[in-house]
């Protein structure tokens, strides 16, 4: 299913680079591997991978680094930060250096295969889904902004999150509940509040008037709702 897929483990911890790579190939993708930074942004650009696996903290070069060079030398794949701890995300939303997604090591390698798998069927083999438009607004999902006007508007990686599987659901209402689970994953212990103020943000990015939402819309007791032609 996957064989055409190829995915670049970068990471300097050799033993789980193993386990990665190992538990990858298992599941029929094809894996390149890098141990230090320098030498993950050659082969990158070099082979062009599908979907970059690249840890936060690397000798040589910070993934970080790695990932706004590869950008800036016009890489627009897949890119997933391994972070080692929570706190990092909020430096990885801080920086635009144009990040798909992350993992909070530790991480169960059935995780990170579903992850994956999830990221292979709405991106890799899904051209349909590199774009998504609403009213006059595009989301580019693989490097977490807005088009709008000609203008691009940066999201952050769980602005992002929360926004595509809007996308993905258009007309349902998802509960905060579904919402914490896909955005925040498994450990999570977020409470609805946290979300409640990413969704007041993300709206002040995408609605004419945030106090008045047309196309994220609260729905009362039950949760949210995307509507596509308000």
């Amino acid at each position: 299913m996957y064989k055409n897929i190829k995915i670049a483990v970068i990471e300097d911890d050799e033993n789980l680079r193993f386990l990665v790579v190992h538990r990858l190939e298992s599941e029929n993708y094809q894996v390149i591997q890098a141990g230090n930074g320098d030498e993950a942004e050659a082969l990158i650009l070099e082979q062009k991978p599908d979907i970059v696996l690249l840890d936060w903290m690397l000798p040589g070069k910070q993934g970080s680094e790695i990932c706004a060079n590869l950008r800036n030398a016009g890489f627009t794949n897949l890119i997933i930060m391994m972070t080692a701890k929570s706190q990092d995300i909020d430096k990885i939303d801080a920086y635009s250096f144009g990040v798909s997604d992350y993992i909070t090591k530790p991480f169960s390698m059935d995780v990170l295969v579903a992850m994956i798998e999830n990221k292979v069927k709405y991106f890799v083999n899904s051209h349909s889904a590199d774009v998504y438009t609403f009213g006059h607004t595009e989301h580019h999902p693989n490097i977490h902004s807005l088009v709008r006007d000609g203008k691009k508007i940066e999201l952050t990686i769980l602005e992002n999150r929360i926004l595509l599987y809007f996308l993905q659901h258009v007309g349902r209402v998802i509960s905060r509940e579904e919402l914490m689970q896909v955005v925040w994953g498994y450990s999570s212990n977020v409470n609805t509040r946290t979300l409640d103020m990413h969704i007041v943000r993300l709206r002040k990015k995408i609605e004419q008037n945030a106090d008045k939402p047309a196309y994220l819309q609260t729905v009362r007791g039950m949760g949210y709702k995307f509507v596509d032609n308000p």
